[in-house]
């Protein structure tokens, strides 16, 4: 098998392109490629035009991602292989049938030589793609909760996505949980002097004394009904058609409790006026959708304590994001912070810890 490993937006040859394109179409012969964009974050994203002879049957506009060339970005991503990840993901997990992705053109990663995700253009068919510090609405939330709600289900408790799809919960995910308890303090205490006045005082002790607990607060986060979550539902890593939603950004994909979805995407997604408003019902609407698909939970009132309870990690990694620095735009990542702030607070989220 060729590999497609590359490096850098300049190793995006007309020979690299030829190497994707011939995983699909041996007869397609490509002309040219011309880089389009570059935007360096948690990854170094590509957007591309690869000129080709059969545009009819094979897309020319491609988006490709790296590992991420900003090197903060990079010491924190590299450890837990989160790029890896999502092409593991892209090529073993995902299917249409459970959730909307965008085209998936190729992907490779090899341990220690790095990886590299190709999907196609979603701008180029008509699609619009998320920014962070976008603010849905209520009808917005309903679609995208219903689709986590079919996505959760499909997964939810079974042993046998659980041994088949292993690798989502091994030796890397325990690095990452590792490395996440290790240094919880020292970027919980940076995010916090970053933020500046957004995080109140009382919830300032309170972030760091569950920093300090943070390994016992993982534990407890986990102790649920297991099914396969994004863990990174802000509305960055949302595209649209039209009205209907899809997910992208799997690099953070794993085993967990879905209401921690929930929780994550309405602490992030919404003002705290339409969330205040509308969580309510939302988590309702999320809990009839997983008995829509037969699966048996505990009930509203269960949930929502558990979805009060991981309110805290949207908390932790907006903080936590804006810690490392260039990892999200400066301003999305404030906007972020004041929404799961303010969830937290509101919620007292973290009195369902009981912490020492």
């Amino acid at each position: 098998m060729q590999s497609i490993l590359v490096y850098r937006p300049s190793d995006l040859s007309i020979d690299w392109a030829q190497r994707v394109i011939n995983k699909h179409h041996s007869d397609i012969i490509v002309d040219n490629v011309v880089i389009l964009s570059v935007d360096i974050g948690t990854t170094t994203r590509i957007r591309i035009k690869v000129e080709h002879n059969r545009p009819k049957i094979f897309p020319e506009k491609w988006f490709v991602k790296l590992p991420s060339l900003a090197w903060q970005a990079k010491l924190i991503t590299a450890l837990p292989r989160l790029l890896h990840t999502e092409v593991r993901f892209y090529n073993e997990v995902a299917r249409p049938e459970t959730l909307r992705l965008p085209h998936f053109l190729a992907g490779q990663s090899q341990f220690g030589k790095g990886a590299v995700l190709v999907l196609s253009d979603l701008m180029d068919i008509g699609f619009i793609t998320g920014n962070p510090s976008d603010a849905l609405t209520y009808a917005q939330a309903v679609t995208v909760v219903k689709q986590l709600a079919g996505f959760h289900a499909h997964f939810w408790n079974k042993e046998h996505f659980a041994q088949r799809y292993h690798w989502l919960g091994g030796s890397v995910r325990r690095l990452e949980d590792f490395l996440g308890t290790v240094f919880a303090v020292p970027l919980m205490k940076r995010g916090l002097n970053k933020a500046a006045e957004i995080v109140p005082l009382e919830l300032r002790a309170q972030a760091l004394n569950y920093a300090r607990q943070r390994k016992r607060v993982m534990r407890f986060l986990q102790d649920a009904p297991q099914t396969l979550v994004h863990h990174d539902c802000h509305p960055g890593n949302l595209f649209w058609d039209e009205s209907k939603p899809g997910l992208l950004d799997w690099q953070l994909v794993r085993f967990g409790e879905g209401i921690g979805d929930i929780a994550y995407f309405l602490a992030t997604s919404l003002s705290p006026e339409t969330r205040r408003s509308h969580e309510i019902e939302l988590i309702k609407l999320y809990a009839q959708c997983l008995k829509d698909h037969d699966i048996e939970h505990s009930g509203f009132d269960h949930l929502f304590e558990r979805y009060r309870a991981h309110l805290i990690y949207s908390f932790e990694a907006m903080l936590v994001t804006l810690s490392i620095g260039g990892m999200m735009d400066m301003d999305c990542n404030l906007e972020l912070i004041r929404r799961t702030t303010a969830a937290v607070a509101d919620l007292d989220a973290f009195a369902t810890l009981q912490l020492r």
